[in-house]
């Protein structure tokens, strides 16, 4: 099975916003039904940036990818925002004292292998609204079918 991005983006945003404790939206701001703080700033939103994916060899039904993503954390004030953009790279990056990422990332019917920083653009401010930008690239493997 190809690696599906859809998947892979549900579970990283679900995986953001259990761990951080705030709302992250899926392309745009959280609505006010989003779990666990609607639209209360401050928040994150993912952006799925595409990737690339290697298909499996004639017969081998396993995939796998290299998926970007962008999460842009959404703030009141300059150190809001920073710290919620602490939160998402303790969430997406940081790992527990028995070894392994701290956070589990779990989308159905794949795996990922590997977690990595791309970019971080840092802070800005429009309107009087804090944003800091992150990037991080999700390796995702499929299993056999």
């Amino acid at each position: 099975m190809p690696v599906q991005g859809r998947v892979v983006s549900t579970a990283l945003r679900d995986a953001i916003a259990g761990a951080t404790g705030r709302s992250c939206g899926y392309g745009a701001a959280p609505t006010t039904a989003d779990k666990p703080t609607g639209n209360t700033i401050p928040y994150t939103v993912l952006y799925p940036l595409g990737g690339t994916a290697s298909g499996p060899p004639f017969g081998d039904q396993a995939g796998d990818g290299r998926l970007l993503y962008q999460v842009t954390s959404v703030a009141t004030t300059g150190e809001q925002a920073e710290w919620m953009a602490d939160k998402v790279r303790t969430a997406v990056l940081g790992t527990s004292p028995k070894g392994g990422f701290a956070t589990p990332i779990t989308p159905a019917g794949h795996t990922v292998i590997g977690r990595e920083i791309d970019k971080e653009d840092g802070q800005a401010v429009s309107g009087g609204v804090y944003s800091y930008i992150a990037r991080f690239t999700l390796h995702v493997t499929t299993p056999d079918s």
